[in-house]
């Protein structure tokens, strides 16, 4: 009973900060455009608090422990095994998440003979920093891949996905690549935030102009799409019909457009669980080991995105 009553009062205080949240960003976008909308471009790019905390209840699984410079900020790396003597994966996780997510993988992964090498992206779990964008994802993943050389692969979860697409299409050496629940759409992902938190519609298509000033840089260019016709190493793509924060159509885009891509569908695991099923690792070694997994998703110029076929 105490137990039910403290889970029900959590629920009412989410609810509550959520609904108060949205009521700040409905309000604020009518009196203070502006500082609205600098202040929910900040929310966009801060991960959750408790990425930190879950990182450090989750444990190492083994791991040894190392730091990278980037910039001013260190990275924390984990290292399975030894990636300079072996064949090696590189794991990236996703937003608000941490490297240690992936612990369901890496006994699968060493059984295999590989070695592993996972890391928390700036503002994540061990690293430094409190901010960070997709572009940075990408660029934090090339430099701990570039510690190591040639990777076997890379696996990445939804944000992580579309980080390591963005790695590849730059000249990322890895010969195959698993994207999980992968992010296509960095502008359909700011337009899901702005609806979530309450920021006005007419505000939303502007989340990125201060960036895109700044940086020089569109954030359309950045989309999936336009990004794996670049990409020649092979990919599996595992996406779940039932995915609520990363939309399956999502997935599917990468592999109308990567030649070499497979699409793997599942159902009832959602954009999480999908990353611990036995299932889903499963395959994943199968494709590793150079099987046909998943089918084929063919791109035609006459739909924005193709046709599956």
């Amino acid at each position: 009973m105490a137990a039910s009553i403290f889970q029900t009062n959590s629920t009412i205080v989410r609810n509550t900060t959520l609904a108060l949240l949205r009521l700040r960003f409905a309000v604020g976008s009518w009196l203070q455009p502006d500082a609205t909308l600098q202040r929910a471009y900040r929310l966009f790019c801060t991960p959750y608090a408790s990425s930190r905390r879950r990182a450090l209840e989750a444990g190492t699984g083994g791991a040894a422990m190392s730091t990278l410079a980037h910039g001013d900020e260190r990275i924390a790396v984990y290292t399975w095994g030894d990636p300079r003597s072996r064949p090696w994966i590189l794991l990236a996780h996703g937003w608000s998440s941490h490297a240690t997510r992936f612990l369901a993988w890496i006994e699968p992964l060493r059984r295999a003979g590989y070695a592993v090498v996972g890391f928390d992206q700036l503002a994540h779990g061990r690293s430094s920093g409190q901010r960070t964008t997709l572009p940075e994802f990408a660029s934090v993943l090339a430099a701990v891949a570039a510690q190591y050389g040639r990777a076997a692969a890379v696996i990445g979860h939804s944000m992580g996905g579309a980080a390591a697409t963005l790695a590849l299409a730059d000249g990322l050496a890895a010969e195959r690549a698993i994207l999980i629940a992968p992010l296509a759409d960095p502008i359909a992902a700011a337009s899901r935030f702005s609806h979530f938190v309450g920021l006005a519609e007419r505000l939303a298509g502007h989340l990125f102009d201060a960036y895109e000033r700044t940086h020089a840089l569109r954030v359309a260019s950045l989309q999936a799409h336009l990004k794996s016709p670049a990409i020649g190493c092979p990919a599996l793509v595992v996406h779940d019909l039932d995915d609520r924060e990363v939309p399956w159509a999502e997935g599917e885009r990468y592999v109308r457009h990567w030649q070499a891509a497979r699409l793997l569908t599942t159902t009832g695991l959602g954009h999480h669980r999908i990353v611990d099923e036995s299932g889903v690792i499963h395959a994943a070694l199968r494709f590793l080991h150079g099987e046909t997994v998943g089918e084929r998703v063919v791109s035609s110029p006459n739909l924005p995105y193709g046709f599956a076929c």
